[in-house]
């Protein structure tokens, strides 16, 4: 005669061989379905920027950041896609081109700043921040990006030189045009590092802005990166500055209430 509760045993087993399929296949799922996101990386190339002492120093950490980046070191993110560009011309409104990802891969920190400065050097007049964000605009558009996160990072002072001459402070700032970014995507970021924390304020206070984030950090506070180095860049020192840059730069900002 059989068990009257052989059902009942048979529905539990099949339950738990069903939950145990599932979580045996879920790391797999879950590497093969990483989330998208685009990391580009603006670096001032204005005289007035290498003229505030900074210059060499962005450099340096950009090299960091993007081998943290590519690498997936600590817990940075991996981007799907990485441009780098430059913010700055002799002529306001002047077309320069992205970097793409390929060129930075398998290299070092060291290797990846020789290419910084090789490609990106500080001999330029201008910065120009608007033609800045359109140029990104027209490349996340014909990349097929607009579905991904946007995360928009700019080592710069910040100052905006077609509007130097403008008598009021403010309408310096005001005139940073960040609408071409606004439905870019669901999600879009601009970090500005490196500038005065004057500079910073001014940014976060008087650029109209609905949708994008904004993220400031100083150039006191970005000083603080190289202490994380310690005298290698290998183990636990390495650790101290992927951190440092998950708590200070890679920051996730909140949206902004209207």
């Amino acid at each position: 005669m059989k068990n009257p509760d052989w059902k009942r045993t048979l529905a539990y087993s099949a339950v738990v061989a069903l939950a145990l399929s599932i979580g045996a296949c879920t790391p797999s799922e879950e590497n093969s379905r990483q989330p998208r996101s685009t990391l580009v990386l603006g670096i001032d190339v204005s005289g007035s920027f290498y003229a505030g002492g900074t210059y060499d120093d962005a450099i340096a950490f950009a090299s960091h950041y993007l081998h943290g980046h590519l690498n997936g070191l600590g817990d940075l993110a991996v981007p799907s896609a990485v441009f780098i560009g430059s913010v700055g011309g002799e002529l306001p409104g002047e077309t320069k081109s992205f970097q793409p990802i390929h060129a930075f891969q398998g290299k070092n920190p060291e290797e990846i700043a020789t290419v910084l400065r090789e490609q990106f050097p500080s001999q330029d007049g201008l910065t120009d921040f608007n033609a800045f964000f359109d140029r990104v605009t027209t490349l996340v558009k014909r990349q097929g990006l607009t579905l991904a996160p946007l995360n928009v990072v700019v080592l710069s002072d910040g100052i905006h030189d077609p509007t130097a001459n403008a008598t009021d402070e403010a309408s310096r700032y005001s005139a940073i045009d960040l609408s071409p970014l606004e439905y870019l995507s669901r999600s879009v970021t601009v970090r500005l590092l490196y500038a005065t924390p004057t500079v910073c304020v001014a940014w976060e206070r008087d650029i109209e802005r609905r949708r994008v984030r904004m993220w400031t950090v100083d150039q006191d506070v970005m000083g603080g990166w190289r202490e994380q180095l310690g005298s290698d860049v290998s183990g636990g020192t390495s650790d101290r500055l992927w951190r440092w840059v998950s708590d200070n730069v890679d920051f996730r900002v909140r949206s902004r209430v209207l």
